[in-house]
């Protein structure tokens, strides 16, 4: 299944993405980094989540999910690609 307009966001969509969440780029991109004490999305449960993504304005709440669609787009590749390149 091909989702259209799914792409790379760019510097400045990253960079709106760090401010909403009190991180900096290098932040959002090192996924492996220590998240300061401020980004408590995680502590949050799913709705909250949720909640806090929608009081966002419509173009923070675009490049979230765009974002959020990388990751996920990015992650599927890796399991696929761990499942079936690491079985050979």
């Amino acid at each position: 299944m091909h989702h259209q307009g799914i792409r790379e966001p760019s510097v400045g969509e990253l960079q709106k993405a760090a401010g909403l969440f009190n991180m900096t780029v290098g932040q959002i991109l090192n996924t492996e980094g220590d998240i300061p004490g401020e980004a408590t999305m995680e502590d949050k449960s799913s709705i909250e989540q949720m909640n806090l993504i929608q009081q966002l304005d419509k173009d923070d709440r675009t490049v979230i999910f765009k974002i959020i669609d990388t990751m996920l787009t990015k992650k599927k590749f890796k399991d696929f690609f761990q499942k079936n390149v690491a079985a050979l």
